[in-house]
């Protein structure tokens, strides 16, 4: 009772024009959705208000009792980097005593006279107050005069203190927003991977042993590569990792690195710090950053360039990330899995991929089987494939079933799906009929008018193409082993 006496007490005491500039600063604040902007927004109402010269707003580290600026104003270049060590006595005063100061005459007064900030710069007035943040100090703001143009007195430290209760409340809104924010981030992602390709595991044995190693380095930590074509399901086994692992709680988030701008994704994963580059209007999370604690997939690492390659090896070396246009680097915790369908050690060998990330990747290799090596798998897949896309129950004709089995599947898992969806369109009847299975012409378009040198040449061309440069992808193709096609490729001039 006494202590909303003693505020109301402190209202009556301030003037009608602070009273219309903290109800103005509490609309200002309710509307501002980013911390920085809401810290300098209000410096510079504050400043106003209160008709003082200069203002400083510092972010304090309790654990490492220092002081961080997080914005000035009105104090020249070349000393805001020192501010906080020139200001260090009185930033002190506030974060012990936990409660504002008010000095009305720096330079007589002998608690603070002696500090060379007063004795440098020839302070006249200095008024500070903390800004709490869940009962702790999380800032502390700072105003001073070096003229006698303004004495700070106890109506303007009433204020200060109101307007830093409005500023602690608000800043609790904004964290309480970017939490949601990142947690919104974190469900997109797990929507997007949700249902792009059912149930990887089927009962041949070589998807037997895909499940094996997945259970078997879940269990870890390990950097895990996984290695399979276009739409074999790298994404699920990622997820299947993830799930399996005692990061299952925490954020499983991925990143497509395929024909993206190099700073496009670059300020994906890193994150980005004001001003960082045109339109950085505020800072940002990386989804590195806001993976932490959990697991981050990397889909089709081949893609990214040399330089942002040197940037993935220190997050695996020194597990910590620097946002763009940022000096400070953060420690993370996140488990790195990444996947590709191009051959990761031929590029590594070439130049074209750096071979110490592709070391530090290749910890645990997983490859992915191409559905035409796993056939005793097609039937049940595309028969789930068919339960789960109709609402009537529909069964596949003996020879729609021939068809399907007896075709090569170059895209895949993705690619029976699809083909699947297309034939239940198709399909007038609960029978799907040969007819309704619309397939690609896989067979090599090879124009042959001379040697059989000639061939061969254009028949591996043509396959190389087809697999995206892929040799094993290639040998595969061909039916052959994958140092006949290195072998060819010398042979034949190609290399």
């Amino acid at each position: 009772m006494e202590e909303n006496k003693n505020k109301l007490n402190k209202i009556k005491n301030l003037e009608k024009d602070q009273f219309e500039a903290l109800f103005q600063i509490s609309q200002l604040f309710n509307s501002t959705e980013y911390k920085e902007a809401l810290i300098e927004e209000s410096l510079d109402y504050v400043l106003n208000v209160l008709n003082a010269e200069r203002g400083l707003f510092v972010k304090y580290d309790e654990e490492k009792y220092s002081f961080n600026i997080i914005c000035a104003r009105n104090i020249n270049q070349e000393t805001i980097t020192d501010i906080g060590e020139f200001s260090s006595g009185i930033l002190k005063q506030v974060v012990l005593k936990k409660e504002p100061v008010l000095y009305h005459d720096a330079q007589s007064d002998p608690n603070v006279s002696q500090f060379q900030s007063v004795l440098i710069k020839k302070i006249k007035s200095v008024i500070g107050v903390p800004v709490f943040q869940k009962e702790k100090i999380w800032g502390v703001i700072l105003l001073d005069s070096l003229t006698n143009r303004q004495e700070f007195n106890e109506t303007n430290l009433v204020f200060l203190s109101f307007f830093s209760n409005l500023l602690s409340l608000s800043l609790d809104r904004i964290e309480r927003l970017e939490k949601l924010n990142d947690e919104n981030r974190i469900l997109i992602n797990r929507l997007q991977a949700v249902e792009q390709i059912p149930d990887m595991i089927g009962d041949s044995s070589v998807m037997k042993e895909l499940a094996r190693l997945i259970h078997r380095v879940s269990v870890t930590d390990a950097t895990v590569l996984i290695l399979g074509e276009s739409g074999t399901g790298k994404d699920l086994v990622a997820q299947a990792i993830h799930k399996l692992s005692n990061r299952k709680e925490n954020p499983f988030l991925a990143q497509f690195c395929g024909s993206i701008p190099d700073s496009l994704l670059e300020s994906e994963l890193f994150g980005f710090k004001k001003g960082a580059f045109t339109g950085a209007n505020n800072d940002k999370k990386g989804l590195l950053e806001v993976a932490n604690e959990g697991t981050f997939f990397l889909d089709e690492i081949a893609d990214i360039s040399l330089a942002l390659q040197a940037k993935l090896l220190r997050v695996l070396e020194n597990r910590e990330i620097t946002r763009l246009g940022d000096v400070q680097p953060k420690k993370i915790n996140v488990r790195i899995i990444a996947a590709t369908n191009k051959d990761l050690h031929y590029m590594a060998k070439t130049g074209k991929f750096r071979e110490d990330l592709f070391y530090r990747l290749n910890v645990f290799p997983i490859k992915i089987p191409p559905l035409r090596d796993r056939k005793e798998d097609i039937l049940p897949l595309a028969q789930y494939f068919v339960k789960k896309q109709s609402e009537n129950e529909k069964y596949f004709e003996n020879s729609a079933k021939e068809k399907l089995l007896g075709y090569y599947w170059p895209g895949n898992v993705r690619q029976l799906l699809n083909v699947v969806q297309r034939a239940l369109i198709l399909s007038d009847s609960n029978k799907i009929k040969p007819d309704d299975i619309i397939l690609e012409d896989t067979k090599a378009k090879v124009k042959f008018d001379g040697t059989l040198r000639d061939f061969e040449k254009q028949l591996l061309l043509t396959r190389l193409e087809e697999c995206e440069g892929n040799r094993t992808q290639t040998a595969s193709s061909l039916g052959v082993s994958v140092r006949w096609v290195q072998l060819k490729l010398k042979e034949l001039g190609l290399q």
